[in-house]
């Protein structure tokens, strides 16, 4: 009588999918490392926040390297950087020519 019914319950490794999230893996990708659907995921809270703060980790690794690049000179880093958060642009020059047309209409005198 002590017996429980149904599936037995998944046990997600959240170390696991912090470290996953980390390199910027999709849910599906940690699902299925895991060996589990995305729905059983998405279901855990503590799943969740953890995904989340994973890939916020490896945000934070990506911009660490790109300052790193801009740091040893990297002149495409730095130009990138600028623009993402100086608010700088690249200046294109515009070149606009026009043809001036001059149409002379001449009404009808007999309106």
């Amino acid at each position: 009588m002590g017996k429980r019914c149904g599936r037995k319950k998944f046990v997600i490794d959240y170390d696991v999918v912090e470290k996953l999230a980390g390199i910027m893996c999709t849910q599906l990708e940690i699902a299925s490392y895991l060996g589990c659907s995305v729905k059983t995921l998405e279901k855990d809270k503590k799943f969740v926040e953890t995904h989340r703060k994973g890939l916020e980790k490896g945000k934070m690794s990506i911009r660490r390297f790109q300052y790193r690049a801009a740091e040893d000179g990297n002149p495409t880093m730095l130009v990138w950087l600028g623009k993402q958060y100086l608010g700088q642009r690249d200046m294109k020059d515009i070149k606009v020519e026009t043809t001036e047309i001059i149409v002379d209409i001449e009404e009808d005198e007999d309106d």
